[in-house]
């Protein structure tokens, strides 16, 4: 009983400790993220339709990228295709599947269609 309690209490260290490693993925909110940008923060915001195929295969590459410790500084906001057309409008994004890279409050870099892993890790890269 104590051997199994000192294993899920190691486990749940473990999870804590790797949890606060990985970048800040989230669905976009538009307070936070104008807040972010504003603080010079390194964010990224996705594009993504979950009718998109190229997206479906972007959005497991995000999700490894957001476990590498080297972009855990990086909040990653996840904004709905269809439903976010102020945000879409205001960054000038006709297309889905587009990252828009923002660091120290100004635009830095922007990605649409891509989906090689090295490719989005570059763009993302450049947050930092």
């Amino acid at each position: 009983m104590k051997a199994r309690r000192f294993v899920y209490g190691m486990a749940a260290l473990f999870l804590a400790f790797a949890s606060s490693a990985w970048a800040d993925q989230k669905p976009y909110d538009k307070t936070q993220f104008e807040q972010n940008v504003a603080e010079g923060k390194p964010t990224i915001v996705y594009l993504h339709a979950t009718w998109c195929p190229t997206c479906r295969v972007q959005q497991p590459i995000v999700d490894r990228l957001s476990k590498d410790p080297q972009l855990k500084q990086v909040t990653i906001f996840v904004a709905d295709f269809d439903k976010e057309t102020a945000l879409r409008k205001s960054l000038r994004i006709s297309e889905q599947s587009t990252f828009v890279v923002f660091k120290q409050g100004h635009e830095v870099a922007r990605s649409t269609g891509q989906t090689q892993e090295p490719a989005i890790r570059d763009t993302f890269d450049k947050a930092l």
